[in-house]
């Protein structure tokens, strides 16, 4: 189980900080070119704080499990992971991107899964 939580926490990670730095380095107009289009009501200022909270919870999945400083972040990261999907699923689905809320909820369940593996079975306090 916890080679498991591992793994997905290493591919949420990587999955989070390229979509995290991808928001935070390039302009909207490029973004919505790129197959973004969610994120066409969203603000430039907005998508940066998004991507920004991306990067963070990405770093906050693996850093301070592999450093052993404070591994409590780890299911406190990923809980913050679920919840910004339950925002861009929200976003999906008042833009009717069927396809988009299957990833999106995919990647809510991977983060619940590591947040549940990581506040019990699991835990690194145990």
């Amino acid at each position: 189980m916890n080679v498991a939580l591992w793994i997905v926490a290493g591919l949420l990670a990587a999955v989070f900080l390229l979509s995290g730095v991808m928001k935070l380095a390039q302009p909207k107009e490029k973004l919505l070119a790129s197959g973004m289009g969610s994120l066409e009501s969203f603000s430039p200022n907005a998508i940066k704080g998004i991507g920004a909270l991306e990067v963070l919870g990405a770093v906050g999945l693996i850093l301070p499990a592999l450093l052993d400083i404070a591994p409590i972040l780890v299911p406190l990261a990923a809980v913050g992971l679920a919840l910004l999907m339950v925002g861009a699923i929200i976003t999906h689905v008042r833009r009717h991107e069927s396809q988009a809320i299957v990833v999106t909820t995919l990647l809510l369940l991977l983060a619940a899964f590591v947040a549940w593996g990581r506040f019990g079975p699991e835990s690194f306090s145990s």
